[in-house]
């Protein structure tokens, strides 16, 4: 066949379906998303795992942007799941907003960087918000105030809000709020030392988005760790959290077996079925076993010129890694002990607990292994009860992420423990000081 270009680095269902690029058909979770009837769903899992890119389909699936949806689903299975489904395409207002940027070393740069993130939404409906001419002067005077970052931060902590109910006002829809990547702006303030005021902030942008707003018609967010409902979800009973251990969703983020299978056949890599399940495969997502979708594109586009070439790490993502890495700093050579035992190919058994807060990261060695699982670092093996504890029997999913642990993970551990040592061999030298000797 043809060479077909794959999408390393296209986000936007648009630009992927139009430009030709080589496409893993995935949209079957719209038809799972409308069955289930969540009125806000969460899904969380790793990074790279095709979370933005689902995203943007389900925007250009139920967007009315008065351009026919159906011109891009040609030939997708959602197509021939009959007119239950179909007839929600295209029919309702979507509020779309990622996150992903706000990583931001202070909260007001990262303030300054949701505004921004706002203004975009706000400016896309602008035209079909001031056509209607349905708002009053009041609500029209705030929503160009907001638009034009000329509002106070309190605009912005209800923008979501504020704009699903001006969009309904104008359309006669309730509007769909997808949300991608919420607790990335939470990771990077927990580094940058002002989590407590940034926490504040998105828990009253999501919380009136999602919780008390009459104008919305679901809704679906996305992110890496599912922070606790103490934390940012408080009373948001109605919230369905779909995790890498829920049997729902499981096969539309990453490759399964079956995908993978079809990717190498399609480029002629059918002899490459091994080493990419050795290198990429290895993740359960529910009792689904799928590949790192990142790592297989990257690797069979690798092989476009040499087809004998060696696999390598492609899956590399700073944002756990810098977390991995301060975990690290408090961990002890006992922590190192096992996870020099993972790499050698062994289990551990620890309790496991989806709610987790970053400031909460360090207060117990039990969440570093939650960070692990939950970030992809670590895969299931088996899990038992005890009470209301749930134990998870973990290893290293694949030699992707075994090479991460040999050359990032074990050198952080021996830097710390350097550093231990240092300090215990200079005490004689403070004493000496202090003492003026």
């Amino acid at each position: 066949m043809a060479w077909t270009p794959l999408p390393i680095g296209v986000e936007n269902f648009e630009d992927l379906m139009t430009h030709g690029y080589y496409y893993v058909d995935k949209p079957l979770f719209i038809k799972e998303l409308l069955d289930m009837k969540g009125k806000v769903n969460l899904f969380t899992r790793p990074r790279r795992f095709g979370k933005t890119l689902n995203m943007s389909m389900l925007r250009y699936f139920f967007e009315k942007s008065g351009q026919n949806p159906a011109e891009l689903f040609r030939g997708l299975k959602i197509m021939k799941a009959g007119e239950k489904y179909l007839a929600h395409m295209g029919k309702y207002p979507v509020i779309s907003v990622s996150l992903k940027s706000m990583k931001q070393r202070s909260y007001e740069l990262a303030f300054e960087a949701l505004k921004k993130i706002i203004k975009i939404e706000y400016s896309r409906h602008w035209k079909q918000i001031e056509e209607s001419g349905k708002l009053t002067d009041a609500a029209r005077e705030q929503y160009v105030r907001i638009r034009d970052l000329q509002g106070i931060e309190g605009d912005y902590a209800y923008s979501l809000k504020f704009l699903s109910e001006c969009l309904y006002i104008c359309t006669g829809e309730k509007p769909v709020i997808l949300i991608d990547e919420y607790d990335v702006p939470l990771e990077n303030a927990c580094f940058s030392g002002f989590y407590d005021r940034l926490v504040g902030l998105i828990r009253s942008l999501l919380e009136s988005a999602l919780k008390t707003n009459d104008y919305l018609e679901f809704a679906v967010v996305t992110g890496c760790l599912g922070i606790s409902k103490e934390s940012i979800f408080t009373g948001l009973n109605h919230l369905k959290a779909e995790s890498v251990t829920s049997l729902n969703y499981a096969e539309y983020f990453g490759f399964t077996l079956e995908e993978v299978e079809q990717i190498l056949r399609d480029y002629g890599l059918q002899e490459k079925l091994e080493t990419v399940q050795e290198w990429y495969g290895g993740y359960w997502f529910g009792e689904t076993e799928v590949c790192n979708p990142w790592s297989v594109i990257n690797y069979v586009n690798s092989c476009h010129k040499d087809k004998q070439n060696f696999s390598m790490s492609y899956w590399s993502d700073d944002s756990s890694n810098r977390t991995i890495k301060e975990m690290a700093e408090h961990g002890g050579a006992f922590v190192k002990q096992e996870i020099e035992g993972l790499i050698e190919g062994g289990t551990i058994e620890k309790p496991i607990h989806e709610d987790i807060t970053y400031d909460d990261m360090h207060s117990t060695q039990d969440n570093l292994w939650n960070f692990l699982f939950f970030t992809g670092y670590l895969k299931k093996i088996s899990q038992r009860q005890e009470g209301e504890t749930i134990y998870m029997e973990m290893a290293i999913p694949n030699s992707e992420v075994r090479y991460i642990y040999k050359n990032a993970v074990l050198r952080w551990f021996e830097e710390k423990i350097e550093k231990k040592k240092e300090k215990k061999e200079l005490t004689p030298l403070y004493e000496s000081l202090l003492n003026g000797d």
